[in-house]
């Protein structure tokens, strides 16, 4: 009797254990299969459209650096129209009739269109002929030399980014103040950090909707080559006494009243300019 008891105690055991390795394989089993079935791919990001133009010449090196970072980013489409030659101080001008155009690169080789016209014929041309879709954003520059206070109106760099947003498209306008060397990469990354930081409400904004304002990047080139700080400043009305191409990067300054004070004491500064 305690030997019949002793056997069918180890069938029991013997039962059990199976019972516990086959739960325990279809639990490894399965578990592959649930975390294939809640793996999910991440949605691609918006691609946002941006147009460079400028108005110191398709070729120019301040427009290549900002391209050049705007390519860098993740989701970005640049599309290049520019003037094929200089038109610095040309504002917002624009040529009656139609304008030659041809097909050229950056100074980095990227293509783009090179326009026999003002800057804001470049715009023009690239909404109503280049671009299938409108784009998100216009950025026009980096300049050479500072468009701050009274030169804001002469600015062809200012006057193809107004262009645009009467067409009702946001639009930054910018420029690396004057330096040895003009430091085109400082206003590049600032151009960067302001896409990135304004991209949602640029691809979430309502196409039909008016810009009435466009905003104005001035960057002075400092030895650093750091700036002492970013603002956001009104334009001044005029100089004040200051020399606006003369930049101190080693100002004590704090707290400039507007773009002049701000630029030529070492601050980039943005500023918000009417698009009329």
């Amino acid at each position: 009797m305690t030997r019949t008891i002793r056997v069918g105690a180890l069938v029991v055991i013997a039962a059990l254990v199976a019972v516990a390795c086959s739960s325990d394989d279809s639990d490894d089993d399965a578990t592959p299969t649930s975390d294939a079935a809640t793996t999910t791919t991440a949605p691609e990001p918006e691609v946002l459209r941006v147009l460079v133009t400028n108005d110191d010449g398709v070729e120019a090196e301040g427009i290549d650096a900002v391209v050049e970072a705007l390519r860098a980013l993740e989701a970005v489409e640049v599309t290049v129209v520019g003037p094929a030659e200089n038109q610095s101080g040309t504002s917002d001008n624009t040529t009656a009739g139609e304008v030659a155009t041809s097909e050229t690169t950056t100074a980095s080789g990227y293509p783009a269109i090179a326009v026999a016209g003002f800057p804001a014929d470049s715009v023009v041309h690239a909404l109503d002929v280049v671009l299938d879709e409108l784009p998100h954003v216009v950025v026009s520059g980096s300049n050479e030399g500072q468009n701050i206070g009274p030169l804001v109106d002469v600015s062809g760099t200012v006057g193809a980014a107004r262009t645009a947003a009467r067409r009702g498209i946001p639009a930054l306008a910018v420029s690396q103040a004057l330096g040895e060397p003009v430091q085109f990469e400082v206003s590049a990354e600032l151009v960067v950090e302001w896409i990135e930081e304004h991209r949602a409400e640029l691809l979430a904004r309502d196409p039909e909707a008016a810009v009435t304002t466009i905003t104005n990047l001035n960057v002075p080139s400092c030895p650093t080559p750091e700036v002492r700080g970013v603002v956001e400043v009104p334009v001044a009305t005029d100089f004040d006494d200051h020399d606006p191409f003369t930049v101190d990067c080693s100002s004590t300054l704090e707290d400039p009243a507007d773009d002049v004070e701000a630029v030529v004491s070492g601050y980039a500064a943005f500023s918000e300019v009417d698009a009329a």
